[in-house]
């Protein structure tokens, strides 16, 4: 479809309403979205009520962080068409959170509109026209204490939930789909079924419809929903630390020259965007960071290979998660990128053991490792680490290979015969252009201390 021909036949996009619903087991968030002329979606949002005491479910100021959580979940619809206009009858947005918005929408598209080869000015992309009223909200004063631990199932937030251990009385862990891998993570760190956060998140069948059609269709800011429906469920059981595991990786672009980033809803830039958004306009105690965010993936699969306990748990692969059980597929970018991250600390029988076989020895996956190392036209869309720390964890991975006088794989010899090694000593990386607060800081650090003594 031509971008241009698809904007001009569907110019509005609709934010009609939003509903907010408590059934005996759970919370229900529905939202009424419209693009003018072609459909109308009614996603959900469901958070499942366990035993937990969430308050203030009919205030204004729970109705504002689904307003404004609205305002994210949308973004998988109005991509579609890229409506031009995006008419607000809900709610309203000062210039700043129009602005603020702008900059989501159009950085949080960057891999979609790169894909779908998209050429347009951040300023141009949408524009936000509120016709609601204005949701009026107080400063909540409260004391909130603990924190809310975000998990996916992969090694990141597994490090960040041993960096946290002894929060665990005083904290929950909080999923988006409640996978039985991320389940069986928590579980395994010491958490109960009763200290798990589910939440369902129900897409519109319409917008499938419309992907079947050739409308457009790519990535999204998923991260962003992650920040606000935590912060909700946060606001609404009165805990203060939203502790992500983004790290300093994730910085990183996927297109040399241009800020086209896959991870951008993790990035260090979104963290204080959201951070700020949050003091202005959501008005409560609660500290959004990431725990990890002052190191790199490379040392977060150090930190990993210590905590022998999820190795055999762990998955990340987005292949591979669309079965049942949840497998590493072996053959993508995702499962390339872990297995060689962290075949520093764990190769070879460790790693066959998590994978099932050797992916070093994948010649199929030789386009792919160029790739990852920086030799290819574009860095995988994935969420996987910088250029520098996979080019050191091959050649630390070499070095202790030849150290053993062992043969190399085919992939290993393929990148020793054709790139240079890395000298670099990555290790020791700490960024303190970060969020977290001093007593997360220390636990951070001197867990650092203690493993670098074993690597080092």
């Amino acid at each position: 479809m031509d971008f241009c021909e698809v904007r001009e036949k569907y110019p509005k996009f609709i934010y009609n309403d939003y509903k907010i619903t408590e059934e005996e087991d759970k919370i229900v968030i529905e939202y009424h979205f419209e693009i003018e002329n072609l459909t109308k979606f009614n996603p959900r949002i469901e958070i499942l009520k366990k035993n937990f005491k969430f308050n203030k479910i009919n205030s204004n100021e729970v109705k504002n962080i689904v307003f404004n959580l609205g305002m994210v979940e949308a973004i998988s619809y109005f991509k579609s068409t890229c409506s031009p206009q995006f008419f607000i009858k809900c709610g309203k947005l000062d210039a700043f959170q129009e602005s603020w918005f702008k900059k989501l929408y159009y950085l949080g598209l960057g891999e979609f509109r790169f894909i779908n080869n998209i050429k347009i000015e951040q300023n141009k992309l949408v524009e936000f026209i509120s016709i609601g009223e204005e949701i009026e909200v107080k400063q909540n004063d409260d004391k909130f204490s603990g924190c809310v631990i975000p998990v996916g199932g992969g090694k990141d937030s597994n490090v960040t939930m041993d960096l946290l251990k002894n929060y665990k009385n005083d904290s929950l862990v909080f999923m988006i789909g409640g996978k039985k891998v991320s389940k069986e993570c928590a579980k395994v760190a010491g958490y109960t079924d009763e200290q798990i956060i589910e939440v369902k998140r129900i897409i519109d069948k319409n917008l499938l419809n419309l992907n079947k059609q050739g409308f457009f269709n790519g990535h999204t800011p998923f991260s962003a929903i992650v920040a606000f429906i935590s912060y909700l469920c946060s606001y609404m059981l009165g805990k203060k630390y939203i502790a992500l595991s983004n790290e300093d990786s994730a910085n990183e672009t996927n297109v040399d020259g241009e800020n086209i980033n896959h991870q951008y809803s993790k990035t260090i830039e979104f963290e204080n965007d959201f951070r700020e958004y949050a003091r202005k306009y959501l008005k409560a105690d609660i500290e959004y960071f990431s725990m990890l965010r002052p190191i790199s993936e490379l040392q977060i699969a150090m930190l990993f290979s210590r905590i022998e306990n999820f190795h055999t748990i762990f998955k990340s692969c987005n292949v591979g998660s669309k079965s049942e059980p949840w497998v590493w597929c072996c053959d993508c970018p995702k499962c390339l990128f872990v297995y060689t991250i962290l075949s520093p600390f764990l190769y070879k029988e460790k790693l066959i053991n998590i994978f099932g076989e050797d992916l070093f020895e994948k010649e199929n996956l030789l386009k792919t490792f160029v790739e990852l190392c920086g030799y290819g036209e574009t860095k995988p869309f994935e969420c996987v680490g910088t250029y520098s720390e996979i080019r050191f964890a091959i050649s630390k991975t070499i070095e202790n290979l030849e150290k053993q006088d062992k043969k190399l794989p085919y992939l290993l010899e393929y990148y020793k015969n054709n790139f240079e090694l890395s000298k670099e000593n990555l290790l020791e990386f700490y960024n303190e252009n970060n969020n977290l607060p001093k007593e997360f800081a220390e636990i951070l650090k001197d867990k650092l201390l203690f493993v670098w003594v074993l690597f080092l």
